[in-house]
């Protein structure tokens, strides 16, 4: 996995990340490009190369969310892209809401900022499972933790949007 080697790291899902940030902070400077700026044509590229490679890394791994999709797709678990099932009543009550908002009922703002509450409380509870589930997985490093974790995440980008959708809506609305 490119992006804890580069920065010195066992791959795992839970990290530490102040000893992250001390990670990249030293590796950066290691690599910093005007270190190597008397350097041949092929050392200040490589410089350069591992630079990108130390920002993308630091991106990646420094939140749970991208880490955790990170480690999957680099593992070889591709992203859900299913609806989750147990969610498909409660988002076309939600999507039925937010046309009716938009077609000027503002009787359904209520409603969908209730809605709107909610799914982020599932947001915050699916944030603190995966941190159990990252903690679970790298003490035992069984594939059917990390299919669990495949599904919290697809959870997860299923609600954001939703929350997205409503924030978007409830703040235009507001706005006019």
């Amino acid at each position: 996995m490119q992006y804890y080697d580069a920065l010195g790291l066992q791959p795992k899902l839970a990290l530490d990340l102040e000893d992250l940030k001390k990670r990249f902070y030293d590796r950066s400077r290691q690599w910093h490009p005007d270190r190597f700026s008397r350097a041949g044509a092929e050392e200040r590229q490589r410089a350069l190369d591992m630079t990108a490679t130390l920002n993308d890394a630091f991106r990646t791994l420094r939140a749970a969310v991208s880490r955790a999709e990170y480690f999957l797709e680099e593992s070889g678990i591709p992203p859900s892209k299913d609806a989750p099932p147990e969610l498909l009543e409660e988002a076309f009550e939600f999507n039925m809401a937010l046309e009716e908002l938009r077609g000027g009922d503002e009787s359904a703002r209520a409603g969908l900022a209730e809605a709107e509450a909610r799914f982020r409380g599932m947001l915050d509870a699916i944030d603190a499972s995966l941190e159990q589930m990252f903690a679970r997985y790298d003490a035992v490093r069984d594939r059917a933790v990390l299919d669990e974790i495949r599904g919290a995440l697809n959870r997860r980008r299923y609600i954001s949007n939703l929350v997205r959708d409503a924030g978007k809506e409830l703040n235009v609305h507001l706005a006019n």
